[in-house]
Protein backbone atom coordinates (compact mmCIF):
# COMPACT_ATOMS: atom_id res chain seq x y z
CA UNK A 1 0.00 0.00 0.00
CA UNK A 2 1.69 3.21 -1.05
CA UNK A 3 1.81 6.21 1.69
CA UNK A 4 0.03 9.00 1.10
CA UNK A 5 1.75 12.04 -0.11
CA UNK A 6 2.43 15.11 1.96
CA UNK A 7 1.34 18.87 1.21
CA UNK A 8 2.95 21.79 2.42
CA UNK A 9 1.72 25.54 1.43
CA UNK A 10 3.27 28.69 1.67
CA UNK A 11 1.19 31.98 1.65
CA UNK A 12 2.83 35.60 1.88
CA UNK A 13 1.61 38.44 3.17
CA UNK A 14 1.65 39.98 0.50
CA UNK A 15 2.66 39.82 -3.05
CA UNK A 16 6.38 39.52 -3.83
CA UNK A 17 7.98 38.24 -0.66
CA UNK A 18 9.81 35.78 -1.67
CA UNK A 19 7.53 32.45 -2.29
CA UNK A 20 8.38 31.54 -5.56
CA UNK A 21 12.31 31.43 -4.73
CA UNK A 22 11.17 29.51 -1.10
CA UNK A 23 9.36 26.93 -3.34
CA UNK A 24 12.39 26.47 -5.30
CA UNK A 25 14.85 26.25 -2.44
CA UNK A 26 12.75 23.78 -0.51
CA UNK A 27 11.95 21.58 -3.99
CA UNK A 28 15.82 21.50 -3.93
CA UNK A 29 16.30 20.92 -0.70
CA UNK A 30 13.88 17.95 -0.16
CA UNK A 31 15.60 16.52 -3.81
CA UNK A 32 18.58 16.39 -1.62
CA UNK A 33 16.95 14.54 0.82
CA UNK A 34 15.77 11.89 -1.75
CA UNK A 35 12.28 13.28 -1.44
CA UNK A 36 10.36 12.98 -4.56
CA UNK A 37 9.03 16.38 -4.67
CA UNK A 38 6.63 18.01 -7.21
CA UNK A 39 5.96 22.71 -7.40
CA UNK A 40 2.30 23.08 -7.54
CA UNK A 41 0.59 27.16 -7.66
CA UNK A 42 -2.66 26.55 -8.52
CA UNK A 43 -3.36 30.43 -10.29
CA UNK A 44 -0.60 32.15 -11.30
CA UNK A 45 -0.50 35.55 -12.93
CA UNK A 46 2.16 36.52 -15.36
CA UNK A 47 3.14 37.35 -18.92
CA UNK A 48 6.57 35.49 -18.19
CA UNK A 49 5.25 31.50 -19.53
CA UNK A 50 7.05 28.67 -20.09
CA UNK A 51 6.30 25.38 -22.90
CA UNK A 52 6.28 22.27 -21.34
CA UNK A 53 6.97 18.63 -23.37
CA UNK A 54 3.41 18.90 -24.30
CA UNK A 55 3.26 22.37 -25.87
CA UNK A 56 1.04 23.51 -22.70
CA UNK A 57 1.89 26.84 -21.04
CA UNK A 58 3.00 27.12 -17.19
CA UNK A 59 4.19 29.94 -15.69
CA UNK A 60 8.07 30.70 -15.97
CA UNK A 61 7.93 30.34 -11.76
CA UNK A 62 7.17 26.63 -11.60
CA UNK A 63 9.06 25.78 -14.34
CA UNK A 64 12.10 27.06 -12.49
CA UNK A 65 10.30 24.97 -9.04
CA UNK A 66 10.01 21.69 -11.37
CA UNK A 67 14.23 22.31 -12.25
CA UNK A 68 14.65 22.42 -8.48
CA UNK A 69 13.35 19.16 -7.92
CA UNK A 70 14.93 17.75 -10.89
CA UNK A 71 11.58 17.68 -13.22
CA UNK A 72 10.33 18.83 -16.23
CA UNK A 73 7.93 21.28 -16.60
CA UNK A 74 4.44 19.91 -16.59
CA UNK A 75 0.77 21.80 -16.60
CA UNK A 76 -0.25 20.04 -13.32
CA UNK A 77 2.17 22.17 -11.67
CA UNK A 78 0.04 25.24 -13.01
CA UNK A 79 -3.13 24.29 -13.59
CA UNK A 80 -4.68 27.56 -14.12
CA UNK A 81 -2.59 30.32 -15.52
CA UNK A 82 -3.63 34.15 -16.49
CA UNK A 83 -1.88 35.97 -18.91
CA UNK A 84 -3.05 40.38 -19.18
CA UNK A 85 -3.10 41.65 -22.43
CA UNK A 86 -5.16 44.83 -20.74
CA UNK A 87 -5.53 46.62 -17.37
CA UNK A 88 -9.10 44.47 -17.35
CA UNK A 89 -8.55 41.20 -19.82
CA UNK A 90 -6.58 38.42 -19.67
CA UNK A 91 -5.98 35.20 -21.09
CA UNK A 92 -7.28 32.38 -19.38
CA UNK A 93 -5.07 28.91 -19.40
CA UNK A 94 -6.22 26.02 -18.07
CA UNK A 95 -3.82 22.91 -18.11
CA UNK A 96 -1.86 24.48 -20.34
CA UNK A 97 -4.01 25.66 -22.87
CA UNK A 98 -5.99 29.09 -23.73
CA UNK A 99 -9.44 28.72 -22.59
CA UNK A 100 -10.76 31.95 -23.02
CA UNK A 101 -9.96 36.11 -22.88
CA UNK A 102 -12.04 37.32 -19.70
CA UNK A 103 -12.77 40.52 -18.31
CA UNK A 104 -11.81 41.22 -15.01
CA UNK A 105 -15.04 41.48 -13.33
CA UNK A 106 -16.31 38.12 -15.31
CA UNK A 107 -13.33 36.00 -14.52
CA UNK A 108 -13.56 36.99 -10.66
CA UNK A 109 -17.52 36.60 -10.76
CA UNK A 110 -16.47 32.96 -12.51
CA UNK A 111 -13.51 31.59 -11.24
CA UNK A 112 -14.33 29.23 -8.59
CA UNK A 113 -15.43 26.84 -11.14
CA UNK A 114 -11.72 26.51 -12.11
CA UNK A 115 -11.40 24.89 -8.72
CA UNK A 116 -12.34 21.56 -10.12
CA UNK A 117 -9.04 21.78 -12.82
CA UNK A 118 -7.27 22.81 -10.06
CA UNK A 119 -7.51 20.09 -7.67
CA UNK A 120 -7.87 17.40 -10.38
CA UNK A 121 -4.17 18.14 -11.22
CA UNK A 122 -3.34 18.50 -7.30
CA UNK A 123 -4.94 14.89 -6.70
CA UNK A 124 -2.57 13.61 -9.78
CA UNK A 125 0.68 15.04 -8.18
CA UNK A 126 -0.99 13.51 -5.37
CA UNK A 127 -0.52 10.23 -6.50
CA UNK A 128 3.05 10.78 -8.32
CA UNK A 129 4.53 12.46 -5.66
CA UNK A 130 5.50 12.23 -2.15
CA UNK A 131 5.89 15.90 -1.14
CA UNK A 132 3.65 18.82 -2.91
CA UNK A 133 5.20 22.15 -2.16
CA UNK A 134 2.62 24.40 -2.46
CA UNK A 135 2.71 28.52 -3.69
CA UNK A 136 -0.17 30.86 -2.77
CA UNK A 137 -1.19 34.01 -5.15
CA UNK A 138 -0.64 37.33 -3.27
CA UNK A 139 -2.35 37.51 0.22
CA UNK A 140 -4.68 35.74 2.31
CA UNK A 141 -5.45 38.72 3.98
CA UNK A 142 -7.24 40.10 0.70
CA UNK A 143 -10.88 38.82 2.53
CA UNK A 144 -12.98 40.92 -0.08
CA UNK A 145 -11.31 38.49 -2.96
CA UNK A 146 -12.47 35.22 -0.94
CA UNK A 147 -15.04 34.29 -2.67
CA UNK A 148 -14.62 31.56 -5.17
CA UNK A 149 -10.44 31.83 -4.41
CA UNK A 150 -8.26 29.24 -5.91
CA UNK A 151 -4.82 30.73 -5.37
CA UNK A 152 -4.86 30.45 -1.53
CA UNK A 153 -7.39 29.86 1.44
CA UNK A 154 -9.88 28.52 -1.06
CA UNK A 155 -7.34 26.01 -2.07
CA UNK A 156 -5.88 25.09 1.28
CA UNK A 157 -9.15 24.26 2.48
CA UNK A 158 -10.67 22.38 -0.72
CA UNK A 159 -7.57 19.85 -0.44
CA UNK A 160 -7.11 19.90 3.53
CA UNK A 161 -3.31 21.71 3.18
CA UNK A 162 -1.66 23.39 5.98
CA UNK A 163 0.15 26.84 5.45
CA UNK A 164 3.28 28.32 6.51
CA UNK A 165 2.97 32.15 6.27
CA UNK A 166 5.93 34.24 4.55
CA UNK A 167 6.66 38.07 5.66
CA UNK A 168 9.17 40.47 3.57
CA UNK A 169 11.48 42.15 5.81
CA UNK A 170 13.17 43.87 3.78
CA UNK A 171 9.96 46.20 2.86
CA UNK A 172 9.29 46.95 6.45
CA UNK A 173 6.69 46.53 8.92
CA UNK A 174 6.54 43.08 9.04
CA UNK A 175 5.49 42.19 12.69
CA UNK A 176 2.15 44.18 11.94
CA UNK A 177 2.09 42.39 8.23
CA UNK A 178 2.24 38.67 9.63
CA UNK A 179 -0.28 39.35 13.17
CA UNK A 180 -2.37 41.66 11.19
CA UNK A 181 -3.00 38.98 8.26
CA UNK A 182 -3.62 36.56 11.37
CA UNK A 183 -6.13 39.04 12.82
CA UNK A 184 -7.55 39.76 9.48
CA UNK A 185 -8.04 35.90 8.85
CA UNK A 186 -9.71 35.42 12.39
CA UNK A 187 -12.78 38.17 11.96
CA UNK A 188 -13.07 36.49 8.21
CA UNK A 189 -12.63 32.91 8.87
CA UNK A 190 -11.38 31.22 11.75
CA UNK A 191 -10.79 28.21 9.87
CA UNK A 192 -8.61 29.84 7.14
CA UNK A 193 -6.94 31.22 10.05
CA UNK A 194 -6.26 27.63 11.53
CA UNK A 195 -4.89 26.42 8.95
CA UNK A 196 -1.62 28.56 9.22
CA UNK A 197 0.81 26.67 10.94
CA UNK A 198 3.81 28.27 11.45
CA UNK A 199 5.49 31.59 10.11
CA UNK A 200 9.09 32.78 8.51
CA UNK A 201 10.41 36.04 7.91
CA UNK A 202 12.49 36.20 4.57
CA UNK A 203 15.01 38.58 3.01
CA UNK A 204 16.71 39.98 6.12
CA UNK A 205 19.62 42.09 5.65
CA UNK A 206 22.20 42.57 8.51
CA UNK A 207 22.65 40.40 12.04
CA UNK A 208 19.98 38.28 12.17
CA UNK A 209 20.37 37.98 16.17
CA UNK A 210 18.46 41.62 16.12
CA UNK A 211 15.52 40.91 15.28
CA UNK A 212 14.81 37.59 18.13
CA UNK A 213 12.63 40.43 19.89
CA UNK A 214 10.82 40.82 16.72
CA UNK A 215 10.26 37.13 16.47
CA UNK A 216 9.25 36.54 19.80
CA UNK A 217 6.36 39.16 19.71
CA UNK A 218 4.96 37.53 16.52
CA UNK A 219 5.18 34.32 18.31
CA UNK A 220 3.26 35.48 21.27
CA UNK A 221 0.49 37.72 19.28
CA UNK A 222 -0.07 34.55 16.74
CA UNK A 223 0.47 31.69 18.78
CA UNK A 224 2.56 30.72 15.52
CA UNK A 225 6.47 29.36 15.49
CA UNK A 226 9.13 30.49 14.06
CA UNK A 227 10.55 28.30 10.88
CA UNK A 228 13.32 30.87 10.32
CA UNK A 229 14.58 34.29 9.30
CA UNK A 230 15.82 34.06 6.11
CA UNK A 231 18.75 36.55 4.91
CA UNK A 232 19.23 38.41 1.76
CA UNK A 233 20.43 36.14 -0.54
CA UNK A 234 22.29 37.17 -3.33
CA UNK A 235 22.49 33.71 -4.78
CA UNK A 236 18.96 35.12 -6.29
CA UNK A 237 19.60 37.56 -8.63
CA UNK A 238 21.26 34.91 -10.85
CA UNK A 239 17.56 32.99 -10.95
CA UNK A 240 15.57 33.33 -14.07
CA UNK A 241 13.04 36.43 -13.29
CA UNK A 242 9.96 36.08 -12.87
CA UNK A 243 7.37 38.85 -13.27
CA UNK A 244 9.25 42.22 -11.65
CA UNK A 245 11.59 43.73 -14.04
CA UNK A 246 15.24 42.80 -12.37
CA UNK A 247 17.19 46.53 -11.55
CA UNK A 248 19.65 47.74 -14.03
CA UNK A 249 23.09 47.41 -12.49
CA UNK A 250 25.83 49.60 -14.29
CA UNK A 251 28.89 48.18 -15.77
CA UNK A 252 32.07 47.82 -13.07
CA UNK A 253 34.67 50.62 -13.69
CA UNK A 254 37.77 49.68 -14.79
CA UNK A 255 36.27 46.60 -16.68
CA UNK A 256 37.38 46.35 -20.49
CA UNK A 257 34.85 48.01 -22.75
CA UNK A 258 31.33 46.30 -22.95
CA UNK A 259 28.52 45.72 -25.86
CA UNK A 260 25.83 47.97 -24.44
CA UNK A 261 22.01 45.98 -24.92
CA UNK A 262 19.23 48.03 -24.09
CA UNK A 263 15.68 46.76 -24.07
CA UNK A 264 12.75 49.48 -24.20
CA UNK A 265 10.05 48.13 -21.53
CA UNK A 266 6.75 48.20 -22.85
CA UNK A 267 3.64 48.19 -21.01
CA UNK A 268 2.58 44.68 -21.88
CA UNK A 269 6.60 43.17 -21.95
CA UNK A 270 6.30 39.39 -21.56
CA UNK A 271 8.82 36.64 -21.35
CA UNK A 272 11.78 39.11 -20.54
CA UNK A 273 13.79 36.05 -18.75
CA UNK A 274 14.60 36.00 -22.45
CA UNK A 275 17.34 38.72 -21.19
CA UNK A 276 18.53 36.79 -18.36
CA UNK A 277 21.58 35.22 -19.67
CA UNK A 278 22.78 38.17 -21.16
CA UNK A 279 23.10 39.79 -18.03
CA UNK A 280 25.23 37.56 -16.61
CA UNK A 281 27.85 37.79 -19.10
CA UNK A 282 30.80 39.62 -17.77
CA UNK A 283 31.30 41.52 -20.76
CA UNK A 284 27.67 42.96 -21.34
CA UNK A 285 26.68 46.02 -20.00
CA UNK A 286 21.81 45.39 -20.03
CA UNK A 287 19.92 47.88 -19.51
CA UNK A 288 16.33 48.04 -19.04
CA UNK A 289 14.80 51.72 -20.13
CA UNK A 290 11.69 53.15 -18.54
CA UNK A 291 8.91 54.61 -20.26
CA UNK A 292 9.59 58.01 -20.94
CA UNK A 293 13.13 57.74 -21.54
CA UNK A 294 15.14 57.60 -24.93
CA UNK A 295 16.93 54.86 -26.17
CA UNK A 296 20.87 55.44 -25.36
CA UNK A 297 21.96 56.82 -28.96
CA UNK A 298 25.48 54.54 -27.27
CA UNK A 299 23.75 51.17 -27.80
CA UNK A 300 25.16 48.57 -29.98
CA UNK A 301 22.08 46.67 -29.48
CA UNK A 302 17.86 46.97 -29.11
CA UNK A 303 16.33 43.87 -28.08
CA UNK A 304 12.47 43.89 -28.77
CA UNK A 305 11.32 41.72 -26.46
CA UNK A 306 8.08 39.70 -26.85
CA UNK A 307 4.49 41.40 -25.66
CA UNK A 308 0.95 40.02 -25.01
CA UNK A 309 -0.63 42.68 -27.31
CA UNK A 310 1.58 43.16 -30.51
CA UNK A 311 -0.71 46.09 -31.35
CA UNK A 312 -1.18 47.68 -28.22
CA UNK A 313 2.65 47.50 -27.71
CA UNK A 314 3.10 49.27 -30.86
CA UNK A 315 1.02 51.87 -30.33
CA UNK A 316 2.75 52.62 -26.40
CA UNK A 317 6.36 51.89 -28.62
CA UNK A 318 5.10 55.24 -30.77
CA UNK A 319 4.30 57.28 -27.54
CA UNK A 320 7.44 56.96 -25.99
CA UNK A 321 9.22 58.29 -28.98
CA UNK A 322 10.95 55.37 -29.40
CA UNK A 323 10.21 54.75 -32.68
CA UNK A 324 12.68 57.65 -33.83
CA UNK A 325 15.44 56.45 -31.36
CA UNK A 326 15.19 52.98 -32.98
CA UNK A 327 15.62 54.27 -36.51
CA UNK A 328 18.35 56.32 -35.49
CA UNK A 329 19.76 53.60 -33.73
CA UNK A 330 19.81 51.51 -37.17
CA UNK A 331 21.18 54.14 -39.29
CA UNK A 332 23.69 54.60 -37.00
CA UNK A 333 24.84 51.12 -37.58
CA UNK A 334 23.29 49.37 -34.76
CA UNK A 335 21.47 45.97 -34.15
CA UNK A 336 18.35 45.25 -33.54
CA UNK A 337 16.77 42.00 -32.19
CA UNK A 338 12.76 41.30 -32.24
CA UNK A 339 11.71 38.54 -30.17
CA UNK A 340 8.08 37.24 -30.87
CA UNK A 341 5.86 40.44 -30.26
CA UNK A 342 8.89 42.59 -30.74
CA UNK A 343 9.74 40.66 -33.81
CA UNK A 344 6.09 41.09 -35.31
CA UNK A 345 6.38 45.11 -34.23
CA UNK A 346 9.94 45.10 -36.77
CA UNK A 347 7.38 44.40 -39.69
CA UNK A 348 5.60 46.72 -41.97
CA UNK A 349 2.21 46.30 -40.32
CA UNK A 350 0.24 44.06 -37.93
CA UNK A 351 -2.86 42.96 -38.67
CA UNK A 352 -5.45 40.73 -35.87
CA UNK A 353 -8.72 41.51 -37.24
CA UNK A 354 -10.59 39.57 -34.44
CA UNK A 355 -8.40 40.82 -31.68
CA UNK A 356 -7.07 37.40 -30.55
CA UNK A 357 -3.53 38.80 -29.39
CA UNK A 358 -5.43 41.80 -27.20
CA UNK A 359 -6.83 44.88 -29.60
CA UNK A 360 -8.63 44.68 -32.76
CA UNK A 361 -6.94 46.13 -35.89
CA UNK A 362 -4.41 46.85 -38.25
CA UNK A 363 -1.22 49.19 -37.23
CA UNK A 364 1.91 50.17 -38.92
CA UNK A 365 5.48 48.46 -37.60
CA UNK A 366 8.08 49.73 -37.58
CA UNK A 367 9.36 49.16 -41.10
CA UNK A 368 12.96 47.78 -40.15
CA UNK A 369 11.71 44.00 -41.26
CA UNK A 370 9.82 43.50 -45.31
CA UNK A 371 7.35 41.10 -43.19
CA UNK A 372 4.11 41.33 -42.32
CA UNK A 373 1.88 39.97 -39.82
CA UNK A 374 -1.65 38.34 -39.69
CA UNK A 375 -3.09 37.18 -36.01
CA UNK A 376 -4.46 34.19 -35.99
CA UNK A 377 -6.82 32.13 -33.47
CA UNK A 378 -4.57 29.21 -33.43
CA UNK A 379 -2.05 29.85 -30.72
CA UNK A 380 1.65 28.27 -31.36
CA UNK A 381 3.10 26.74 -28.49
CA UNK A 382 5.70 24.28 -29.12
CA UNK A 383 8.90 23.05 -27.98
CA UNK A 384 11.53 23.33 -30.64
CA UNK A 385 15.03 22.14 -31.86
CA UNK A 386 16.96 24.51 -34.28
CA UNK A 387 20.53 25.52 -35.38
CA UNK A 388 21.01 29.71 -35.93
CA UNK A 389 20.85 29.95 -39.95
CA UNK A 390 24.35 31.98 -39.87
CA UNK A 391 26.66 30.11 -38.07
CA UNK A 392 25.06 26.96 -37.82
CA UNK A 393 24.64 26.57 -34.04
CA UNK A 394 22.28 24.41 -32.45
CA UNK A 395 19.44 26.23 -30.01
CA UNK A 396 16.87 24.71 -27.91
CA UNK A 397 13.89 27.16 -27.62
CA UNK A 398 10.15 27.34 -27.42
CA UNK A 399 7.38 29.09 -29.04
CA UNK A 400 4.43 30.95 -27.37
CA UNK A 401 2.60 33.26 -29.88
CA UNK A 402 -0.59 34.14 -32.28
CA UNK A 403 0.22 35.22 -35.65
CA UNK A 404 1.66 34.18 -38.93
CA UNK A 405 4.45 36.71 -40.17
CA UNK A 406 5.85 36.52 -43.63
CA UNK A 407 7.29 38.43 -46.52
CA UNK A 408 10.63 38.78 -48.39
CA UNK A 409 13.38 39.07 -45.43
CA UNK A 410 11.79 35.46 -44.30
CA UNK A 411 14.18 34.26 -47.21
CA UNK A 412 16.84 35.02 -44.90
CA UNK A 413 15.43 33.21 -41.82
CA UNK A 414 16.99 33.37 -38.47
CA UNK A 415 16.52 29.57 -37.72
CA UNK A 416 16.36 26.26 -39.36
CA UNK A 417 14.19 23.79 -37.41
CA UNK A 418 14.47 20.67 -36.98
CA UNK A 419 10.95 19.54 -38.61
CA UNK A 420 12.44 21.83 -41.68
CA UNK A 421 10.16 24.72 -41.13
CA UNK A 422 12.22 28.25 -41.33
CA UNK A 423 11.74 30.83 -38.48
CA UNK A 424 12.14 34.28 -38.57
CA UNK A 425 13.80 36.91 -41.05
CA UNK A 426 16.43 38.70 -41.33
CA UNK A 427 17.33 42.50 -43.25
CA UNK A 428 19.82 42.29 -45.71
CA UNK A 429 22.97 43.77 -43.83
CA UNK A 430 21.69 41.55 -41.20
CA UNK A 431 22.11 44.04 -38.29
CA UNK A 432 17.87 43.43 -38.23
CA UNK A 433 16.32 40.33 -37.45
CA UNK A 434 13.43 39.12 -35.90
CA UNK A 435 12.43 35.75 -34.23
CA UNK A 436 9.59 33.83 -32.76
CA UNK A 437 12.45 31.77 -30.60
CA UNK A 438 11.90 32.17 -26.73
CA UNK A 439 14.74 30.63 -24.42
CA UNK A 440 17.64 30.88 -27.53
CA UNK A 441 20.22 32.35 -25.18
CA UNK A 442 20.48 30.24 -22.56
CA UNK A 443 22.53 27.96 -25.25
CA UNK A 444 26.01 28.93 -24.39
CA UNK A 445 27.39 28.12 -27.87
CA UNK A 446 24.89 30.51 -29.79
CA UNK A 447 24.81 33.18 -26.81
CA UNK A 448 28.35 34.19 -27.19
CA UNK A 449 28.49 33.78 -30.85
CA UNK A 450 25.47 36.22 -31.13
CA UNK A 451 27.47 38.53 -28.42
CA UNK A 452 30.65 38.14 -30.95
CA UNK A 453 28.71 39.03 -33.57
CA UNK A 454 27.71 42.46 -32.12
CA UNK A 455 31.20 43.69 -31.69
CA UNK A 456 32.36 43.18 -35.75
CA UNK A 457 31.82 46.08 -37.57
CA UNK A 458 32.94 44.59 -40.93
CA UNK A 459 30.80 45.11 -44.20
CA UNK A 460 27.52 43.45 -44.89
CA UNK A 461 29.58 40.92 -47.49
CA UNK A 462 31.53 40.04 -44.97
CA UNK A 463 28.99 39.27 -42.18
CA UNK A 464 29.37 35.43 -42.74
CA UNK A 465 32.94 35.24 -42.76
CA UNK A 466 32.59 37.41 -39.06
CA UNK A 467 29.92 35.17 -38.10
CA UNK A 468 31.94 32.19 -38.68
CA UNK A 469 34.51 33.24 -36.51
CA UNK A 470 32.36 34.20 -33.93
CA UNK A 471 30.91 30.55 -33.92
CA UNK A 472 34.50 29.09 -33.52
CA UNK A 473 35.51 31.47 -31.05
CA UNK A 474 32.17 30.96 -28.80
CA UNK A 475 32.39 26.53 -29.49
CA UNK A 476 36.18 27.24 -27.57
CA UNK A 477 34.75 29.06 -24.85
CA UNK A 478 35.27 27.26 -21.11
CA UNK A 479 33.52 29.98 -19.09
CA UNK A 480 30.61 28.40 -16.95
CA UNK A 481 27.39 27.93 -19.22
CA UNK A 482 23.94 29.55 -18.31
CA UNK A 483 22.25 26.13 -17.00
CA UNK A 484 25.18 25.61 -14.78
CA UNK A 485 25.02 28.73 -13.25
CA UNK A 486 21.42 28.30 -12.78
CA UNK A 487 21.75 25.23 -10.87
CA UNK A 488 24.57 26.58 -8.66
CA UNK A 489 22.14 29.17 -8.10
CA UNK A 490 19.36 26.99 -7.11
CA UNK A 491 22.23 24.97 -4.57
CA UNK A 492 23.14 27.83 -3.33
CA UNK A 493 19.88 28.99 -2.49
CA UNK A 494 19.11 25.40 -0.98
CA UNK A 495 22.54 25.70 1.09
CA UNK A 496 21.23 29.25 2.24
CA UNK A 497 17.28 27.81 3.96
CA UNK A 498 19.43 24.73 4.90
CA UNK A 499 21.15 27.25 7.60
CA UNK A 500 18.43 29.87 7.91
CA UNK A 501 15.54 27.25 8.30
CA UNK A 502 14.06 24.54 11.03
CA UNK A 503 13.80 22.44 7.40
CA UNK A 504 13.01 19.45 10.01
CA UNK A 505 10.12 21.24 11.28
CA UNK A 506 8.97 22.89 8.21
CA UNK A 507 8.75 19.50 6.43
CA UNK A 508 6.89 18.01 9.61
CA UNK A 509 4.11 20.51 9.04
CA UNK A 510 3.46 19.18 5.67
CA UNK A 511 -0.07 17.00 5.96
CA UNK A 512 -1.39 14.29 3.82
CA UNK A 513 -4.24 16.38 1.79
CA UNK A 514 -7.84 15.38 1.77
CA UNK A 515 -8.04 12.16 -0.90
CA UNK A 516 -11.99 13.31 -1.75
CA UNK A 517 -11.60 16.49 -3.36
Amino acid sequence: MSVPAHALMLQGTGSDVGKTVLVAGLCRLARRRGIKVAPFKPQNMSNNAAVCPDGGEIGRAQALQARAAGLPPHTDFNPVLLKPQSDTVAQVIVHGKVRQAAEAADYMSGRGALLTPVLESFQRLTTAYDLILVEGAGSPAEVNLRHGDIANMGFARAAGVPVCLVGDIDRGGVIAALCGTQSVLKRDDPEDAALIKSFLVNKFRGDVSLFEAGVNVIEEMTGWPCMGVVPWLACVSRLPAEDAIPANTPAPAGRAKCLKIVAPMMSRMANFDDADPLRQEDDVDFQFIPPGTPLPPDADCVILFGTKSSLSDMAFFRQQGWHHDVQAHVRRGGHVLGLCGGYQMLGRSLIDPDGVDGMAGAMEGLGLLDVETVMHTNKQTRQVEAVHAATGLPIQAYEIHAGVTDGPDCDRPFSLLADGQTDGAMRADRRVSGTYLHGLFAKDAFRRSWLAGLTAQSAPNAANDTANDAANDAANDAALGYAETVDRALDELADGLEQALDVEALFAHAAPPFQAF
